[in-house]
């Protein structure tokens, strides 16, 4: 599995579409939920999964709390690993890097930025690879 993380707008789509072949995408950024990778994932496909922070802010709003999310999506993390050995075929998170700048004054953007923070903390755990993006330069950082 590999993680591409970075900025909004730092070229993180064309970073993966130039290191990959046949993609498979699902996109909190065209309505896709997180579990629709089983639907969406073609054989013989690299699986790109983007969008994780609207996936964690849909589940802020399950009233759940922050320690049920991450395990939620810990669980998917372990589920797609499994996946992508069975299928062997590559998986490819991209994930809004929103640690950096200001911090938010309202409660709930701090809360999703701290929930963001952890989970892709969680997500660089389970990666072989991280490569973090910035004005379209990638930087592999594991």
């Amino acid at each position: 599995m590999q993680l591409v993380i970075g900025g909004a707008f730092s070229g993180k789509r064309k970073v993966v579409k130039a290191n990959n072949g046949t993609f498979s995408w699902v996109s909190a950024y065209e309505g896709d939920r997180v579990g629709d990778w089983e639907a969406k994932w073609e054989n013989g496909s690299t699986l790109v999964m983007e969008g994780w922070e609207k996936w964690i802010a849909s589940e802020l709003q399950n009233d759940e709390n922050n320690d049920e999310i991450r395990r939620g999506f810990k669980t998917i993390f372990k589920t797609l690993l499994k996946e992508e050995k069975n299928r062997n075929n590559r998986i490819v998170l991209i994930m809004l890097e929103v640690g950096k700048g200001i911090v938010p004054l309202h409660k709930d953007e701090r809360r999703l930025r701290d929930l963001a923070g952890w989970i892709a903390q969680d997500a660089v755990s389970v990666s072989d690879e991280v490569d973090f993006v910035w004005n379209g330069l990638s930087k592999r950082l594991k």
